[in-house]
């Protein structure tokens, strides 16, 4: 019997609390108006409600805001440019290498680069400064003659065989010791880029 009682009291207190759920629940009439934009149109990871920089570069570094990062210039790159031995002549098929030091240049005005050249430690001191130099000089040439940067934008020295990259003094070695260096600097500012998992050297064509 009062096992019987105790299921009824149950039964009916749960009829109750449903009764009293079903009057405070409340009937949405129309449409809800999103109060904030939640969207992050420049796909930065910052919904345009927070955002206070939109258009930021692609895969740069930002703040909470969406504003990107920026870093002073100072790039330094080996040209892939094969001269012939003990010479200073440019073939024109690596003119495209030189090319990505105009581009650079260009969208970045106020910069300016120093052409370095290499030598392998063959021959005379001297002389390896003359070419080295030489080598230097004809890269900001083809800058100044086929890509139109400014003669004031430009410079070249040579080091001769001084700062070797390989000291094992196998051919292998000489090879990548005679190299053309642009190490490009400026005022102006670029966007620092996050690194990530993808992120690869490009493949020089």
């Amino acid at each position: 019997m009062k096992l019987l009682l105790t299921l009824l009291t149950v039964v009916l207190m749960s009829g109750c609390s449903s009764i009293s759920s079903m009057r405070d629940t409340v009937a949405m009439e129309g449409e809800t108006t999103q109060v904030y934009n939640l969207n992050d149109d420049d796909r930065d990871g910052v919904i345009e409600a927070r955002e206070k920089c939109s258009g930021t570069v692609t895969g740069a570094n930002i703040n909470n805001y969406g504003c990107g990062t920026v870093k002073p210039i100072k790039e330094r790159s080996e040209l892939k440019v094969l001269f012939p031995n003990d010479s200073y002549y440019i073939d024109p098929m690596y003119y495209s290498q030189i090319q990505t030091i105009a581009d650079v240049m260009k969208q970045y005005p106020h910069t300016k680069v120093t052409i370095e050249g290499h030598c392998s430690r063959t021959g005379s001191y001297e002389h390896n400064l003359e070419l080295s130099q030489n080598r230097a000089n004809a890269v900001t040439e083809v800058l100044n003659r086929e890509f139109g940067i400014e003669q004031s934008r430009l410079s070249a020295v040579g080091y001769s065989f001084d700062r070797p990259v390989d000291l094992s003094g196998t051919k292998e070695a000489q090879r990548r010791n005679r190299r053309v260096i642009a190490e490009v600097t400026g005022e102006d500012t670029m966007a620092d880029m996050k690194w990530t998992i993808y992120t690869v050297d490009e493949v020089v064509k």
